[in-house]
């Protein structure tokens, strides 16, 4: 398994690029249509695709009648597919 030091250091990254790049959403063009139509929010605040997430943010993507919440733990420009989920933790 691969640690965080290897990926290139990013401190805050687009939104809809971090829900991409976390695989929280497969694509960023769904990912920028969720966050358009007011499902997505950043701290409690709904959020545009371009809002600048980071560390220690809390993210929650409303997707029908469930949402999940989670909380931003690193921030990566690139990661693979099997290492995507340490990038977030489940609140």
């Amino acid at each position: 398994m691969r640690s965080l030091f290897f990926w290139r250091k990013v401190t805050d990254m687009r939104l809809d690029k971090y829900l991409k790049v976390s695989r929280l959403i497969k694509r960023r063009t769904v990912a920028n249509e969720a966050c358009s139509a007011g499902r997505v929010t950043v701290n409690g605040k709904v959020a545009k695709p371009g809002t600048e997430v980071k560390a220690g943010d809390i993210i929650e993507i409303g997707f029908g009648t469930k949402s999940v919440r989670v909380e931003v733990v690193a921030v990566a420009e690139t990661t693979r597919k099997d290492e995507a989920a340490e990038l977030y933790r489940y609140l």
